[in-house]
């Protein structure tokens, strides 16, 4: 059996030709067939999933993204670990490679491709701003729900009130 990149000794062959026959994949066994890494495609650029009554405020579009944990980055300016209001982070990140809540979606329905240490953080998604249907823009971030055990959604006000911190980075595209 040929493998590419990985060491197999041959007790881990033979219980792979096991599992391939029991469930019928023989063609892999007599390498008629492959099989591949699942690739993570995400359109960027479609319209994202705004939730009942709210409107779109803005929606960076950022082409098709193959998904890759390594070009991600969770960028939190210096003036923000202290605290800092919405409008104003919204500022500084205007100019940043921010992601939009496409990913965010796509996340939520592939939780297994979440990196495992961004479970004590709210993940935002800059790239898409809403306006809530009292007016007042809000942006969705990511977080971990310790009760449900799941990964979820929560939106934040940008106004005055709400101040994020050390714990709300932005995910951006690595450069």
């Amino acid at each position: 059996m040929r493998i590419n990149n990985l060491m197999l000794n041959v007790q881990a062959i033979d219980e792979l030709k096991l599992v391939f026959r029991h469930n019928g994949w023989n063609k892999v066994l007599k390498e008629q067939a492959e099989i591949k890494t699942i690739e993570h495609l995400i359109d960027c650029d479609s319209a994202p999933f705004i939730p009942k009554g709210w409107s779109l405020e803005e929606h960076r579009r950022n082409g098709f993204l193959k998904f890759d944990p390594a070009k991600i980055s969770l960028y939190l300016p210096r003036k923000q670990k202290k605290g800092i209001e919405g409008e104003e982070l919204r500022k500084i990140l205007a100019n940043k490679p921010v992601m939009n809540a496409n990913i965010l979606d796509y996340l939520l329905n592939h939780p297994e491709l979440i990196p495992k240490d961004w479970k004590d953080k709210y993940v935002f998604f800059w790239g898409t701003i809403y306006r809530l249907p009292n007016g007042v823009p809000a942006v969705r971030c990511l977080e971990w729900d310790y009760y449900k055990q799941s990964w979820g959604y929560v939106w934040w006000w940008l106004n005055r009130y709400l101040r994020f911190n050390y714990l709300c980075p932005a995910a951006t595209f690595s450069q």
